[in-house]
């Protein structure tokens, strides 16, 4: 529950520090004093984006910061997953805004980013203001108050995890069928290039290796001068190197007994010559094998040009790609030929998951239709003290294509009295009517769901006298249920029955119109209601009928 609220420098309120209790509290206050703006600062701690406009004129900085227990609430799983320390008796909430336009949130003095601040709001507090009345028309809207009190949320995760499956596997199918057609109209395009390069008959690695023949061959002549030279100098009979390194170690070797330092440099020699020898028999072997031959150039520059022109023709840079892209093309050419039996492949398997994601849709529908007839029973209950003993009240469930949240479309109908047919909800309750069928839903929503705070913004709008305090007894019920209710109010019988009574005013200082908030004490609390009865003018009749409404002496 909600603890403590501090702002400061936010529109009028120039700073306020404000313990709030749980079970049901009402705020009161005359219109344009500022409660709006106490929900729009609890608005902005809920994830809802900022406006460097809501700053305080003249401030550059405001902060709104809030303190929850959240010790009877099962919420540490969220601090866990995102990292953050969790103290179930404190934890605090705060956004900052500046004048810069900068925004910043914190959860326990963590900063985080606005969706996570947003994601723990959602379970922290429902706000609930007029315009959310308006949701009565929307579909998806009363589909979610049945899924909530079905309690089915398990059983909607697994069918919206099959439903992806379907959705991509039909993408997928959607695909192949448009990859097929396509290339069925190409197929004799296809089955050219994949001839042309089946025809090539491509080798990886070929054209490094035909591209140095042809070097050498075009400068054989001038190979061939060069290792005849080489050659002659290795292998000359009267001056060839290996023959005088030879002679060098032969005339060392034959002095070796009389000089014997000698011995060292005959081996080294000796050493040279064996090298010498193999480079000049390498040469010899070369020398021999150099040969020109027009016509095998010829034939090896035709099948480089052959291979360039297919390089260029389908934008790669080497055989290897070339290999790859015929490869891909005998690829579409079987896909073609087997793509009857590839297309009925995937259509099998479509199908066998649409009917897994229908299967589990039909069991989401019994679920649905189980707690639809509860909520009818139950509203009926609801709705008959609230001054409408004749409610007829019917969710009609019809049967739709499936999607996202499953196969069924719901609408609210609804009925003041027998005599009227009954109609969806948006199209015949008046505003008070809608008021109370909204306040008895979320009464039924907060027994399923265990939301720390609910606070209700005028939801008493089009009601008054004995059905405001039968309503101000169902929020009294539900902040009795280990909850905190909080209800902005006009109507003296709702803030009568609150365990705890605020007032916002607004003043004019030296500096400009200013907001605030205080909780009242049992005197303050019987002339505010009076004031609420009578208006300005306070009377002893008022103060008499507060202290009734209140049931003080």
């Amino acid at each position: 529950m909600l603890r403590q609220l501090y702002i400061k420098n936010f529109t009028l309120i120039d700073e306020l520090n404000i313990e709030l209790h749980s079970g049901f509290s009402v705020i009161t206050g005359e219109t344009g004093a500022g409660k709006s703006i106490i929900l729009g600062a609890i608005g902005l701690l809920l994830g809802q984006r900022a406006d460097t406009k809501s700053i305080k004129q003249g401030s550059e900085r405001c902060v709104i910061e809030a303190h929850f227990d959240l010790s009877r609430y099962d919420l540490e799983q969220f601090f866990i997953d995102n990292d953050i320390d969790y103290d179930a008796n404190d934890t605090i909430i705060r956004r900052e805004l500046t004048s810069a336009g900068k925004s910043r949130a914190f959860i326990n003095d963590l900063p985080v980013a606005l969706s996570m601040l947003k994601e723990l709001g959602e379970q922290l507090v429902d706000v609930h203001s007029q315009h959310q009345n308006l949701l009565l028309s929307k579909h998806d809207f009363q589909l979610n108050v049945i899924d909530i009190l079905a309690n089915d949320s398990r059983q909607l995760a697994d069918y919206q995890s099959v439903f992806a499956e379907y959705q991509s596997k039909k993408q997928q199918l959607r695909v192949l069928e448009e990859d097929i057609e396509r290339n069925r109209q190409n197929v004799d395009f296809l089955q050219f290039q994949y001839e042309e390069l089946a025809n090539a008959k491509l080798i990886d690695g070929e054209q490094e290796e035909l591209e140095q023949q042809s070097e050498t061959m075009t400068h054989a002549e001038d190979i061939k001068t060069a290792l005849y030279e080489a050659d002659n100098a290795l292998n000359g009979d009267s001056n060839g190197v290996t023959l005088l390194v030879k002679n060098a170690e032969n005339a060392l070797t034959s002095i070796n007994k009389v000089m014997p330092q000698t011995a060292d440099l005959s081996e080294r020699l000796n050493s040279c010559r064996i090298e010498l020898k193999d480079i000049a028999d390498e040469v010899s072997r070369l020398l021999e094998h150099i040969d020109f031959d027009p016509a095998e150039l010829e034939n090896i520059n035709d099948r480089l040009d052959k291979i360039y022109e297919l390089e260029k023709k389908y934008h790669v840079e080497n055989v290897a790609q070339l290999i790859a892209q015929r490869d891909e093309l005998e690829k579409k050419l079987n896909n073609i030929e087997n793509s009857d039996d590839a297309l009925a492949a995937a259509r099998k398997d479509l199908l066998q998951t649409e009917n897994k994601c229908r299967k589990l849709a039909d069991a989401l529908t019994a679920l649905r239709k189980k707690a639809a007839k509860l909520i009818e029973s139950e509203m009926r209950t609801r709705l008959a003290p609230l001054g409408m003993p004749n409610i007829n009240f019917e969710i009609k469930m019809e049967s739709d294509e499936i999607g996202k949240n499953g196969q069924d479309k719901v609408s609210f109908l609804f009925s003041a009295n027998t005599s009227t047919p009954l109609q969806p909800i948006s199209q015949v309750a008046s505003g008070g009517e809608i008021a109370r069928v909204m306040l008895s839903l979320k009464a039924m929503i907060s027994g399923a769901v265990k939301l720390p705070t609910i606070i209700f913004d005028e939801i008493d709008t089009g009601v008054s006298g004995k059905m405001a305090e039968k309503m101000a007894e169902i929020m009294q019920e539900m902040g009795a249920c280990e909850r905190q209710v909080i209800t902005i109010t006009h109507l003296p019988q709702i803030a009568a029955l609150g365990n705890h009574h605020y007032r916002v005013s607004k003043k004019e200082t030296s500096t400009g119109t200013t907001s605030s908030m205080i909780e009242l004490d049992a005197d303050e609390r019987i002339r505010e209601i009076a004031q609420m009865l009578s208006g300005s003018d306070v009377t002893s009749a008022a103060i008499e009928n507060a202290r009734q409404l209140l049931k003080v002496k």
